[in-house]
Protein backbone atom coordinates (compact mmCIF):
# COMPACT_ATOMS: atom_id res chain seq x y z
CA UNK A 1 0.00 0.00 0.00
CA UNK A 2 2.59 2.72 0.78
CA UNK A 3 4.40 1.63 -2.40
CA UNK A 4 1.29 2.14 -4.26
CA UNK A 5 1.12 5.69 -2.65
CA UNK A 6 4.36 6.84 -3.03
CA UNK A 7 4.25 5.77 -6.89
CA UNK A 8 1.20 7.69 -7.08
CA UNK A 9 3.04 10.70 -5.83
CA UNK A 10 5.45 10.40 -8.19
CA UNK A 11 2.96 10.35 -11.32
CA UNK A 12 1.22 13.26 -9.55
CA UNK A 13 4.51 14.93 -10.28
CA UNK A 14 4.82 13.94 -13.25
CA UNK A 15 1.67 15.27 -14.29
CA UNK A 16 2.11 18.26 -13.01
CA UNK A 17 5.60 18.77 -14.98
CA UNK A 18 3.93 17.82 -18.05
CA UNK A 19 1.39 20.22 -17.69
CA UNK A 20 3.75 22.99 -17.09
CA UNK A 21 5.05 22.84 -20.42
CA UNK A 22 2.32 24.00 -22.36
CA UNK A 23 3.57 27.74 -20.75
CA UNK A 24 7.13 27.10 -22.23
CA UNK A 25 7.02 29.53 -25.58
CA UNK A 26 10.73 30.21 -25.19
CA UNK A 27 14.17 30.22 -22.95
CA UNK A 28 12.80 33.00 -20.83
CA UNK A 29 10.19 30.71 -20.48
CA UNK A 30 11.97 27.67 -19.49
CA UNK A 31 14.84 29.50 -17.55
CA UNK A 32 12.68 32.08 -15.51
CA UNK A 33 8.89 30.99 -15.64
CA UNK A 34 8.53 34.05 -18.28
CA UNK A 35 8.94 36.19 -15.33
CA UNK A 36 5.06 36.02 -14.42
CA UNK A 37 5.05 34.28 -10.71
CA UNK A 38 2.98 35.66 -8.10
CA UNK A 39 4.01 35.82 -4.65
CA UNK A 40 2.79 32.62 -3.41
CA UNK A 41 4.84 30.62 -6.38
CA UNK A 42 7.38 32.77 -5.72
CA UNK A 43 7.74 32.28 -1.96
CA UNK A 44 6.99 28.55 -1.98
CA UNK A 45 9.78 28.52 -4.99
CA UNK A 46 12.48 30.21 -2.93
CA UNK A 47 11.04 28.55 0.25
CA UNK A 48 12.38 24.78 -1.79
CA UNK A 49 15.23 26.07 -2.84
CA UNK A 50 16.97 24.50 -0.12
CA UNK A 51 14.07 22.39 1.95
CA UNK A 52 15.52 19.11 1.08
CA UNK A 53 17.81 16.47 2.13
CA UNK A 54 19.72 18.41 4.47
CA UNK A 55 16.64 19.61 6.24
CA UNK A 56 15.05 16.52 6.94
CA UNK A 57 17.74 14.11 6.78
CA UNK A 58 21.37 15.44 7.31
CA UNK A 59 20.57 18.17 9.99
CA UNK A 60 18.67 16.39 12.51
CA UNK A 61 21.22 13.96 12.60
CA UNK A 62 24.23 16.91 13.38
CA UNK A 63 21.65 17.91 16.10
CA UNK A 64 21.99 15.08 17.95
CA UNK A 65 25.38 14.88 17.69
CA UNK A 66 26.47 18.50 18.46
CA UNK A 67 23.45 20.29 19.62
CA UNK A 68 22.15 23.33 18.50
CA UNK A 69 25.68 24.77 17.32
CA UNK A 70 25.51 21.87 15.02
CA UNK A 71 22.69 23.06 12.80
CA UNK A 72 24.04 26.52 12.96
CA UNK A 73 25.04 25.95 9.04
CA UNK A 74 21.18 24.71 8.31
CA UNK A 75 18.56 25.68 8.94
CA UNK A 76 20.03 28.89 10.64
CA UNK A 77 22.67 29.91 7.96
CA UNK A 78 20.15 28.92 5.43
CA UNK A 79 17.74 31.29 6.39
CA UNK A 80 19.91 33.77 6.82
CA UNK A 81 21.00 33.53 3.08
CA UNK A 82 17.09 33.87 2.04
CA UNK A 83 16.52 36.94 4.33
CA UNK A 84 20.36 38.97 2.82
CA UNK A 85 19.15 37.94 -0.64
CA UNK A 86 15.97 39.60 -0.16
CA UNK A 87 17.19 43.03 1.44
CA UNK A 88 20.39 43.15 -0.20
CA UNK A 89 20.85 41.69 -3.53
CA UNK A 90 17.03 41.26 -5.28
CA UNK A 91 16.38 44.59 -6.46
CA UNK A 92 20.04 44.54 -7.61
CA UNK A 93 19.46 41.52 -9.74
CA UNK A 94 16.03 41.91 -11.35
CA UNK A 95 16.53 45.56 -12.38
CA UNK A 96 19.32 44.51 -14.62
CA UNK A 97 16.52 41.84 -16.23
CA UNK A 98 19.14 39.39 -17.30
CA UNK A 99 19.08 35.50 -17.34
CA UNK A 100 21.87 34.06 -15.13
CA UNK A 101 24.20 34.78 -12.49
CA UNK A 102 26.66 34.65 -14.24
CA UNK A 103 24.93 37.64 -17.10
CA UNK A 104 25.73 40.17 -14.24
CA UNK A 105 29.74 39.65 -14.44
CA UNK A 106 29.27 39.84 -17.89
CA UNK A 107 27.65 42.95 -17.18
CA UNK A 108 30.19 43.91 -14.34
CA UNK A 109 33.37 43.19 -15.18
CA UNK A 110 33.51 42.01 -18.94
CA UNK A 111 33.44 38.75 -20.86
CA UNK A 112 36.15 36.81 -19.07
CA UNK A 113 34.48 37.42 -15.73
CA UNK A 114 31.59 35.72 -17.39
CA UNK A 115 33.31 32.69 -18.44
CA UNK A 116 35.07 32.11 -14.81
CA UNK A 117 32.38 32.67 -12.76
CA UNK A 118 30.38 30.41 -15.14
CA UNK A 119 33.48 27.37 -14.73
CA UNK A 120 33.50 28.07 -11.08
CA UNK A 121 30.12 28.02 -10.58
CA UNK A 122 29.23 24.74 -12.45
CA UNK A 123 30.56 22.38 -10.27
CA UNK A 124 29.69 23.74 -6.92
CA UNK A 125 26.57 22.39 -7.79
CA UNK A 126 27.50 18.94 -8.20
CA UNK A 127 27.70 17.88 -4.50
CA UNK A 128 24.12 19.47 -3.67
CA UNK A 129 22.51 17.17 -5.99
CA UNK A 130 24.79 14.66 -5.36
CA UNK A 131 23.19 14.55 -1.73
CA UNK A 132 19.54 15.21 -2.92
CA UNK A 133 19.82 11.76 -5.18
CA UNK A 134 22.18 10.33 -2.50
CA UNK A 135 18.75 11.05 0.16
CA UNK A 136 16.31 10.09 -2.94
CA UNK A 137 17.66 6.86 -3.42
CA UNK A 138 17.92 5.70 0.32
CA UNK A 139 14.09 6.63 1.06
CA UNK A 140 13.21 4.87 -2.31
CA UNK A 141 15.09 1.60 -0.54
CA UNK A 142 13.56 1.62 2.30
CA UNK A 143 10.25 2.00 0.83
CA UNK A 144 10.68 -0.26 -2.31
CA UNK A 145 13.37 -2.37 -1.44
CA UNK A 146 14.97 -1.84 -4.18
CA UNK A 147 19.27 -1.19 -4.13
CA UNK A 148 20.71 2.46 -3.73
CA UNK A 149 21.92 2.27 -6.70
CA UNK A 150 18.82 1.37 -8.89
CA UNK A 151 16.82 3.64 -6.65
CA UNK A 152 18.91 6.46 -7.29
CA UNK A 153 18.70 6.55 -10.99
CA UNK A 154 15.48 5.71 -11.26
CA UNK A 155 14.20 8.61 -9.26
CA UNK A 156 17.20 10.64 -10.88
CA UNK A 157 15.42 9.82 -14.44
CA UNK A 158 12.14 11.16 -13.10
CA UNK A 159 13.07 14.06 -11.93
CA UNK A 160 15.21 15.05 -15.32
CA UNK A 161 11.78 14.04 -17.03
CA UNK A 162 9.26 16.84 -15.42
CA UNK A 163 12.31 19.38 -15.54
CA UNK A 164 13.25 18.91 -18.89
CA UNK A 165 9.50 19.42 -19.91
CA UNK A 166 8.66 22.68 -18.33
CA UNK A 167 11.94 24.14 -16.70
CA UNK A 168 11.20 26.78 -14.11
CA UNK A 169 7.41 26.54 -14.32
CA UNK A 170 7.39 22.39 -13.65
CA UNK A 171 9.43 23.09 -10.95
CA UNK A 172 7.56 25.93 -9.21
CA UNK A 173 3.85 24.34 -9.99
CA UNK A 174 5.55 21.20 -8.38
CA UNK A 175 7.18 23.06 -5.71
CA UNK A 176 3.57 25.15 -4.66
CA UNK A 177 2.28 21.50 -3.82
CA UNK A 178 5.73 20.06 -2.91
CA UNK A 179 5.31 22.76 0.22
CA UNK A 180 1.88 21.89 0.89
CA UNK A 181 2.86 18.60 1.54
CA UNK A 182 6.32 19.24 3.21
CA UNK A 183 4.22 22.13 6.17
CA UNK A 184 1.17 19.74 6.55
CA UNK A 185 3.36 16.23 6.13
CA UNK A 186 6.01 17.38 8.77
CA UNK A 187 3.05 19.35 11.12
CA UNK A 188 1.13 16.32 11.61
CA UNK A 189 4.37 14.16 12.36
CA UNK A 190 5.28 16.41 14.89
CA UNK A 191 2.14 16.86 16.49
CA UNK A 192 2.08 13.00 16.54
CA UNK A 193 5.31 13.08 18.40
CA UNK A 194 4.53 16.48 20.76
CA UNK A 195 1.14 14.10 21.85
CA UNK A 196 3.84 10.60 23.06
CA UNK A 197 6.12 13.24 24.71
CA UNK A 198 4.04 15.18 26.38
CA UNK A 199 5.57 18.54 25.19
CA UNK A 200 9.10 20.15 25.40
CA UNK A 201 9.97 20.22 28.52
CA UNK A 202 10.83 16.18 29.24
CA UNK A 203 12.73 16.27 25.80
CA UNK A 204 15.15 19.57 27.77
CA UNK A 205 15.75 17.55 30.42
CA UNK A 206 17.23 14.03 28.56
CA UNK A 207 19.61 16.25 27.01
CA UNK A 208 23.29 16.57 28.06
CA UNK A 209 24.23 20.20 29.45
CA UNK A 210 24.90 22.80 27.00
CA UNK A 211 23.17 20.96 24.49
CA UNK A 212 20.66 23.83 23.80
CA UNK A 213 23.46 26.55 23.77
CA UNK A 214 23.23 28.99 20.90
CA UNK A 215 26.27 30.77 21.12
CA UNK A 216 30.06 28.99 21.64
CA UNK A 217 32.78 28.90 24.08
CA UNK A 218 34.58 32.37 24.58
CA UNK A 219 37.72 31.00 22.82
CA UNK A 220 38.97 31.52 19.25
CA UNK A 221 38.74 28.16 17.78
CA UNK A 222 35.14 27.92 18.75
CA UNK A 223 33.55 30.63 17.62
CA UNK A 224 36.19 30.77 14.26
CA UNK A 225 34.05 27.48 13.97
CA UNK A 226 31.10 28.92 14.57
CA UNK A 227 31.08 31.92 12.47
CA UNK A 228 32.08 29.78 9.25
CA UNK A 229 28.88 28.07 9.88
CA UNK A 230 26.91 31.20 10.17
CA UNK A 231 28.37 32.30 6.50
CA UNK A 232 28.82 28.87 4.60
CA UNK A 233 25.49 28.97 3.75
CA UNK A 234 24.35 32.20 4.65
CA UNK A 235 26.90 34.04 2.69
CA UNK A 236 28.04 31.02 0.12
CA UNK A 237 24.80 30.10 -1.10
CA UNK A 238 23.85 33.86 -1.87
CA UNK A 239 25.75 33.68 -5.39
CA UNK A 240 24.14 30.33 -6.94
CA UNK A 241 22.02 30.06 -9.91
CA UNK A 242 19.31 28.22 -8.53
CA UNK A 243 18.63 31.56 -6.04
CA UNK A 244 19.08 33.72 -8.66
CA UNK A 245 16.24 31.95 -10.77
CA UNK A 246 13.94 32.13 -8.16
CA UNK A 247 14.35 36.13 -7.78
CA UNK A 248 14.05 36.35 -11.33
CA UNK A 249 10.87 34.42 -12.15
CA UNK A 250 8.68 37.15 -9.78
CA UNK A 251 6.41 39.15 -11.55
CA UNK A 252 8.31 42.13 -10.02
CA UNK A 253 10.89 43.63 -8.27
CA UNK A 254 8.92 44.61 -4.81
CA UNK A 255 7.19 40.51 -5.39
CA UNK A 256 10.92 38.82 -5.55
CA UNK A 257 12.23 40.44 -2.33
CA UNK A 258 8.73 39.91 -0.64
CA UNK A 259 9.14 36.13 -1.65
CA UNK A 260 12.57 36.15 -0.45
CA UNK A 261 11.69 37.68 3.13
CA UNK A 262 8.76 35.12 3.36
CA UNK A 263 10.41 32.17 2.11
CA UNK A 264 13.23 33.01 5.16
CA UNK A 265 10.80 32.65 8.05
CA UNK A 266 9.10 29.76 6.41
CA UNK A 267 12.37 28.17 5.67
CA UNK A 268 13.24 28.63 9.47
CA UNK A 269 10.00 27.83 10.88
CA UNK A 270 9.79 24.78 8.91
CA UNK A 271 13.11 23.34 9.25
CA UNK A 272 12.99 23.09 12.83
CA UNK A 273 10.36 20.66 13.14
CA UNK A 274 12.21 17.87 11.56
CA UNK A 275 14.88 18.75 14.60
CA UNK A 276 11.74 18.46 17.14
CA UNK A 277 10.96 15.07 15.88
CA UNK A 278 14.74 13.71 16.07
CA UNK A 279 14.41 15.03 19.79
CA UNK A 280 11.40 12.87 20.29
CA UNK A 281 12.55 9.98 18.54
CA UNK A 282 15.71 9.70 20.60
CA UNK A 283 13.47 10.31 23.69
CA UNK A 284 10.80 7.79 23.06
CA UNK A 285 13.05 5.27 21.09
CA UNK A 286 16.93 5.32 22.49
CA UNK A 287 17.70 1.84 22.27
CA UNK A 288 16.05 1.01 18.93
CA UNK A 289 16.88 4.38 16.87
CA UNK A 290 20.58 4.67 15.17
CA UNK A 291 21.27 8.23 14.86
CA UNK A 292 22.21 8.38 11.61
CA UNK A 293 21.12 10.64 8.89
CA UNK A 294 17.81 7.89 8.06
CA UNK A 295 16.60 8.03 11.98
CA UNK A 296 13.18 9.55 11.47
CA UNK A 297 12.33 7.58 8.52
CA UNK A 298 13.11 4.62 10.54
CA UNK A 299 11.00 5.70 13.31
CA UNK A 300 8.08 6.55 11.00
CA UNK A 301 8.48 3.32 9.55
CA UNK A 302 8.70 1.27 12.87
CA UNK A 303 6.02 2.91 14.88
CA UNK A 304 3.49 5.43 13.32
CA UNK A 305 0.33 4.60 11.51
CA UNK A 306 0.00 3.93 7.56
CA UNK A 307 -1.87 7.52 7.01
CA UNK A 308 1.67 9.11 9.18
CA UNK A 309 3.59 7.28 7.10
CA UNK A 310 2.37 8.23 3.70
CA UNK A 311 2.08 11.83 5.07
CA UNK A 312 5.85 11.91 5.91
CA UNK A 313 7.59 10.03 3.53
CA UNK A 314 5.27 12.42 1.00
CA UNK A 315 7.40 15.60 2.45
CA UNK A 316 10.44 13.84 2.39
CA UNK A 317 10.27 13.34 -1.62
CA UNK A 318 8.65 16.49 -1.55
CA UNK A 319 11.70 18.56 0.11
CA UNK A 320 14.41 16.80 -2.16
CA UNK A 321 12.72 16.42 -5.47
CA UNK A 322 12.05 20.33 -5.22
CA UNK A 323 15.25 21.03 -4.55
CA UNK A 324 16.39 18.39 -6.81
CA UNK A 325 14.88 19.84 -9.64
CA UNK A 326 16.13 23.12 -9.16
CA UNK A 327 19.86 22.21 -8.13
CA UNK A 328 19.50 20.26 -11.57
CA UNK A 329 18.48 22.75 -14.21
CA UNK A 330 20.48 26.07 -12.11
CA UNK A 331 24.25 24.66 -14.19
CA UNK A 332 22.75 23.72 -16.76
CA UNK A 333 21.37 27.25 -17.93
CA UNK A 334 24.71 28.51 -16.78
CA UNK A 335 26.33 26.01 -19.64
CA UNK A 336 24.04 27.24 -21.92
CA UNK A 337 23.79 31.02 -21.89
CA UNK A 338 26.83 31.60 -20.35
CA UNK A 339 29.46 28.71 -21.75
CA UNK A 340 28.41 27.19 -24.79
CA UNK A 341 26.82 30.91 -25.70
CA UNK A 342 30.32 32.31 -25.20
CA UNK A 343 32.08 30.46 -27.49
CA UNK A 344 29.04 30.65 -29.91
CA UNK A 345 27.17 33.80 -29.47
CA UNK A 346 25.48 33.33 -32.48
CA UNK A 347 23.08 30.54 -30.77
CA UNK A 348 19.50 31.05 -31.47
CA UNK A 349 17.22 30.88 -28.42
CA UNK A 350 15.65 26.98 -29.84
CA UNK A 351 19.15 26.36 -29.77
CA UNK A 352 20.21 27.53 -26.70
CA UNK A 353 17.23 26.02 -25.06
CA UNK A 354 18.15 22.89 -26.12
CA UNK A 355 21.76 22.67 -24.89
CA UNK A 356 20.08 23.60 -21.41
CA UNK A 357 18.33 20.54 -21.58
CA UNK A 358 20.74 18.65 -22.56
CA UNK A 359 22.94 20.32 -20.04
CA UNK A 360 20.13 18.89 -17.52
CA UNK A 361 20.51 15.39 -18.69
CA UNK A 362 25.00 15.55 -18.27
CA UNK A 363 24.51 17.14 -15.19
CA UNK A 364 22.25 14.35 -13.60
CA UNK A 365 24.42 11.91 -14.98
CA UNK A 366 27.84 13.38 -13.25
CA UNK A 367 25.97 14.04 -9.69
CA UNK A 368 24.51 10.61 -9.72
CA UNK A 369 28.22 8.97 -10.07
CA UNK A 370 29.74 11.80 -7.16
CA UNK A 371 26.49 10.59 -4.94
CA UNK A 372 27.65 7.00 -5.64
CA UNK A 373 30.53 7.14 -3.73
CA UNK A 374 29.64 9.51 -0.85
CA UNK A 375 27.49 8.99 2.56
CA UNK A 376 27.25 11.91 4.58
CA UNK A 377 23.97 14.61 2.84
CA UNK A 378 25.38 17.31 5.51
CA UNK A 379 28.65 17.21 4.40
CA UNK A 380 28.12 17.61 0.65
CA UNK A 381 25.82 20.33 0.71
CA UNK A 382 28.71 22.02 2.85
CA UNK A 383 31.00 21.68 0.32
CA UNK A 384 29.13 23.04 -2.45
CA UNK A 385 28.66 26.36 -0.58
CA UNK A 386 31.94 26.43 0.81
CA UNK A 387 33.12 26.64 -3.11
CA UNK A 388 31.07 29.72 -4.19
CA UNK A 389 31.71 31.51 -1.05
CA UNK A 390 35.61 31.73 -1.55
CA UNK A 391 35.20 32.27 -5.44
CA UNK A 392 32.19 34.54 -6.12
CA UNK A 393 30.53 35.76 -2.96
CA UNK A 394 33.15 38.82 -3.05
CA UNK A 395 33.74 39.99 -6.81
CA UNK A 396 29.31 39.99 -6.80
CA UNK A 397 29.14 41.67 -3.43
CA UNK A 398 31.78 44.52 -4.71
CA UNK A 399 30.36 44.73 -7.80
CA UNK A 400 27.21 45.98 -6.24
CA UNK A 401 28.22 47.75 -3.54
CA UNK A 402 32.33 49.37 -4.66
CA UNK A 403 31.90 51.24 -8.06
CA UNK A 404 35.50 50.56 -7.53
CA UNK A 405 35.92 46.80 -7.64
CA UNK A 406 38.03 45.72 -11.68
CA UNK A 407 38.50 43.18 -13.35
CA UNK A 408 41.44 42.57 -12.19
CA UNK A 409 40.08 42.65 -8.60
CA UNK A 410 37.76 40.17 -9.60
CA UNK A 411 39.79 37.82 -11.18
CA UNK A 412 42.78 37.76 -8.68
CA UNK A 413 39.71 37.70 -5.73
CA UNK A 414 38.17 34.52 -7.57
CA UNK A 415 42.12 32.70 -7.63
CA UNK A 416 43.26 33.29 -5.00
CA UNK A 417 40.17 32.42 -2.63
CA UNK A 418 39.59 29.00 -4.42
CA UNK A 419 43.59 28.54 -4.06
CA UNK A 420 44.10 29.57 -0.62
CA UNK A 421 40.84 27.53 0.70
CA UNK A 422 41.91 24.25 -1.42
CA UNK A 423 45.41 24.45 0.02
CA UNK A 424 44.01 25.06 3.55
CA UNK A 425 41.63 21.99 3.07
CA UNK A 426 44.56 19.94 1.97
CA UNK A 427 46.85 21.23 5.00
CA UNK A 428 43.92 20.37 6.91
CA UNK A 429 44.36 23.69 9.42
CA UNK A 430 42.67 23.61 12.82
CA UNK A 431 40.71 26.87 11.76
CA UNK A 432 38.43 26.87 9.09
CA UNK A 433 39.48 26.57 5.69
CA UNK A 434 37.00 28.72 4.14
CA UNK A 435 37.82 31.46 6.36
CA UNK A 436 41.31 31.69 5.21
CA UNK A 437 39.50 31.27 1.51
CA UNK A 438 37.08 34.23 1.79
CA UNK A 439 40.09 36.06 3.61
CA UNK A 440 42.15 36.10 0.56
CA UNK A 441 39.00 36.92 -1.81
CA UNK A 442 38.80 40.40 0.14
CA UNK A 443 42.24 40.96 -0.44
CA UNK A 444 42.68 39.61 -3.78
CA UNK A 445 39.83 42.22 -4.81
CA UNK A 446 40.95 45.07 -2.92
CA UNK A 447 44.57 44.08 -4.50
CA UNK A 448 44.08 43.68 -8.08
CA UNK A 449 41.55 46.83 -7.78
CA UNK A 450 44.08 49.01 -6.45
CA UNK A 451 46.86 47.19 -9.37
CA UNK A 452 45.01 48.38 -11.88
CA UNK A 453 44.42 52.19 -10.66
CA UNK A 454 40.69 52.46 -10.84
CA UNK A 455 40.92 53.53 -14.35
CA UNK A 456 38.70 56.01 -15.25
CA UNK A 457 37.34 54.23 -18.51
CA UNK A 458 36.17 51.61 -16.35
CA UNK A 459 34.96 53.71 -13.65
CA UNK A 460 32.75 55.46 -16.03
CA UNK A 461 31.39 52.10 -18.13
CA UNK A 462 30.30 50.75 -14.99
CA UNK A 463 28.73 54.67 -13.94
CA UNK A 464 26.86 53.99 -17.70
CA UNK A 465 25.56 50.71 -16.79
CA UNK A 466 24.00 52.25 -13.28
CA UNK A 467 25.93 49.14 -11.62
Amino acid sequence: MLGFAIAGYMLINLGIGLWASRFVKNTKDFVLAGQKLPLVLAASATFATWFGAESILGAPAEFLKHGVQGVIEDPFGAALCLFLVGLFFARHFYRLGILTFCDYFRHRYGKRAEIWSALLIVPSYISWIAAQLLAMGTVMKIVLGWPTAESMIVSTALVVTYTIWGGMWSISLTDFFQTILIIGGLAIVGGAMYVKTGGIAPLAKNMPDGFFDFFPKSNLMDWSKYIAAWITIGLGSIPQQDVFQRVMSARDAGTSVKACLLSAVMYLSVALIPLYIALCARFLYPDSQPDGQMMIPDMVMRHMSLPVQVLFLGALLSAILSTTSSAIMAPATVIGENIYRFFKPATTDRELLKVIRLGIVGIAFVAVIMASGRESIFELVAESSAFSLVTLFVPLTAGLYWKKATLSGCLLSMALGLGTWLSCVMMETDFPALLFGLTAAVLGMAAGSYASGFSEKDLRKNSREGL
